[in-house]
């Protein structure tokens, strides 16, 4: 009889960082998409989607970062060496990356704040909406640099070939690009249950529409560049015990989704689409364990002493006892039917900077 395998320490809170990475997708994920829709939004309308974007955002959206943290600190604390060769060889796209999350940040508020259809404010408008564009981006070329391989770079190798090559080569770009797209399509199909008129709601399920094309094709594109790979970890999405059924569990959420917005079904339809894109990260760990970082590290090799991590998922138990009633209450206070009718901006006479 086959014996189960064992489930270490490392294991456990290696299943956590992508707890937390998935929970980051999905909800801050669709804030950096509302933000591609708002530079995207045109004609007589695009005045009242930006509304409805910045009420849908706007209660929560910094609360969203807590899961990029818990990431960041579980790599520190528990895979040190891992944490290192990331924040090294991929030191440019992530400054880039932090430098879009400042400038998003800060433009947001300062668009809110600033006196309505100011020129001021129209600049403050563009650099949130551009900077929500790029950061997705970047953060698609770094999981491209890392699954493709490229980070297992020789010593002596020059800076074009350890600091630029890996994140700029076709497949990271592609999954760039699929990252992109897939945020655009939770934020759309998010906001077509945030708006409240039916034009907009209509506006909105065809940009889901188009997005779930979009992410359609990425994801195609991504499946052949990686194909193509030696050693890349998309060849476990296709090989690997559990692969038939990721690949089902995803095809099936993908399709609903997709009905759901033809049939206007917006709910399921989000429902769907959650477990649509949860599907897509957790296949990427899937095909990539046990490996952290291919070709360098491994989860048991990279891992923190046993102490430590013992240590560590204490703390997250404890901690999780705070944080997570802190989140449900913060999104019943903002996101309920009763508090979105008091908070709701007036999408009627809202004017948006042109």
């Amino acid at each position: 009889m086959p014996t189960l395998p064992t489930v270490t320490l490392a294991d456990a809170v290696a299943a956590i960082v992508m707890l937390a990475l998935n929970a980051y997708v999905i909800l801050g994920g669709a804030d950096f998409g509302a933000g591609v829709w708002d530079l995207l939004a045109v004609g007589r309308r695009a005045e009242r989607q930006r509304a409805v974007i910045a009420e849908g955002i706007g209660p929560i959206w910094e609360a969203n970062h807590v899961w990029l943290i818990l990431v960041v600190v579980l790599l520190f604390v528990c895979f040190p060496p891992v944490y290192a060769r990331l924040s090294v060889e991929l030191h440019v796209p992530l400054v880039l990356m932090l430098i879009g999350i400042v400038l998003r940040g800060s433009a947001f508020t300062f668009r809110a704040y600033d006196s309505t259809g100011s020129a001021v404010q129209r600049h403050w408008g563009r650099l949130f909406s551009i900077a929500s564009t790029v950061t997705p981006f970047v953060l698609g070329t770094c999981v491209g640099a890392i699954a493709s391989g490229a980070l297992a770079v020789p010593a002596g190798a020059d800076f074009t070939a350890r600091f630029l090559a890996p994140w700029t080569s076709p497949f990271a770009l592609a999954t760039g690009a699929f990252t992109l797209v897939v945020f655009a399509f939770l934020a759309a199909v998010y906001l077509t249950v945030e708006a409240r008129d039916e034009d907009l709601r209509e506006d909105f399920r065809q940009m889901a529409i188009l997005a779930a094309i979009g992410v359609f094709a990425c994801a195609g594109l991504v499946a052949w560049l990686g194909s193509r790979l030696d050693g890349a970890v998309t060849g476990a999405l296709f090989t690997g015990p559990l692969a038939l059924p990721l690949h089902a569990v995803t095809g099936l959420a993908a399709l609903t989704a997709f009905a759901g917005l033809v049939r206007g079904r917006f709910r399921l339809a989000r429902a769907a689409a959650v477990v649509q894109v949860s599907a897509i990260v957790w296949g990427w760990g899937y095909a990539q364990y046990p490996a952290l970082i291919p070709g360098v590290h491994t989860v048991q090799s990279a891992a923190a002493p046993a102490i430590t991590l013992k240590l560590v998922l204490i703390g997250l138990a404890g901690g999780a006892v705070v944080l997570v009633p802190s989140l449900w209450y913060l999104y019943r206070v903002f996101k309920s039917e009763a508090a979105s009718a008091f908070v709701r901006v007036d999408t009627a006479e809202y004017r948006a900077p042109k």
